[in-house]
């Protein structure tokens, strides 16, 4: 296992939530575009802690968001210099935490700071573990040409190019047709 459990889903979530955004999903409209879409995408992954559940707080997870998927192209130093400036900024402190259905795993937050700022700090900590791993080249983007995804490639070779089955199949269908022009 390369990272633990709750890492990958930490990083799961940076990458659910980024799919939400108008250059990665499908339908090409943002699909975090209510209160109820960005409750619903937090209940998938049993998000604890405060929820305010009004416009302000949508509008500062979709700023997070934007961050998150810029976060994600950067390179190890580069991430570094941002992931601790979040920390810092939040003036973050790691504990452990148990709680609902999860065993012990790392906060950096209390519970009733805004959402936005929650979501920022987990991910970071989610990142470090890549950094300190030495994997941020695992963090990746899609390379079907029309899709915005990002992906975090847990393959065994880290060979994966494709966000899902689906693209990688549609991009095979392509070089098909185009070879057979």
């Amino acid at each position: 296992m390369l990272f633990t459990h709750d890492t990958i889903v930490g990083l799961a979530f940076v990458v659910a939530l980024s799919d939400t955004a108008p250059e990665a999903s499908e339908s090409g409209a943002d699909e975090l575009g209510s209160p109820a879409r960005l409750t619903a995408l937090l209940d998938d992954y049993d998000y604890a802690g405060r929820r305010d559940g009004d416009a302000a707080e949508l509008a500062e997870v979709a700023a997070a968001r934007t961050r998150l998927r810029e976060l994600w192209m950067l390179d190890r130093d580069e991430l570094v210099d941002a992931v601790n400036l979040i920390l810092a900024s939040s003036n973050a402190v790691p504990q452990l935490a148990r709680h609902d259905r999860l065993d012990w795993h790392l906060h950096a937050t209390s519970r009733e700071a805004p959402l936005a700022e929650r979501i920022l700090v987990e991910a970071s900590l989610a990142l470090v573990d890549v950094i300190r791993a030495d994997q941020t080249d695992r963090l990746r983007d899609c390379e079907a040409e029309d899709c915005g995804s990002l992906y975090v490639d847990l393959s065994k070779n880290a060979s994966r190019r494709f966000c899902s089955t689906k693209c990688g199949n549609r991009m095979a269908v392509r070089a098909y047709r185009a070879r057979q022009d």
